[in-house]
């Protein structure tokens, strides 16, 4: 259900720029994907159910031509449906970027026209909803007097 919510996600000219490499713990591939983590993400991220490697096409199969330059909006929303489906299932995702990106593409041996972007952790937390458990897990938000403008951007 989690990846059918991303398969659903809009993209530009329905061009889905995006595919996953998905791990479940206990797995060959969630052991592989835990092996090139950033020693900030090796504390939490393979305990997680599942460790997913976000990938977008970055070009036309056997080209330099851009596939799309909305190739990176359109996988992060893929990723957001695809967290918005786990929080609704009673699941926290945590979408990451420190991992050996070099290292996991040769691994995983991508094409070059393929790009690994991000990763996202889903599985159940181990603290509570709203503690604050490590650096860039605060979910304090900005007001929204600062985000929307009308007319003058000046302040």
């Amino acid at each position: 259900m989690i990846l059918e919510a991303a398969q659903s996600a809009p993209s530009a000219g329905n061009s889905q720029p995006w595919s996953f490499i998905v791990g479940m713990r206990g797995e060959d591939t969630h052991t592989r994907l835990s092996a090139h983590l950033a020693r900030s993400s090796t504390v939490w991220a393979p305990s997680a159910s599942y460790l997913i490697a976000n990938v977008r096409q970055r070009f036309i199969e056997g080209s330099e031509l851009e596939y799309s330059e909305f190739g990176r909006y359109d996988l992060g929303q893929a990723v957001a449906y695809m967290t918005v489906q786990a929080h609704s299932l009673g699941l926290a995702s945590h979408q990451f970027r420190a991992f050996k990106k070099q290292a996991l593409t040769e691994a995983f041996q991508l094409p070059e026209h393929l790009e690994i972007v991000t990763m996202t952790a889903i599985g159940l937390a181990d603290h509570l909803r709203g503690e604050v458990v490590g650096s860039g897990t605060d979910r304090t938000r900005r007001e929204l007097d600062s985000l929307v403008f009308a007319g003058d951007l000046s302040r």
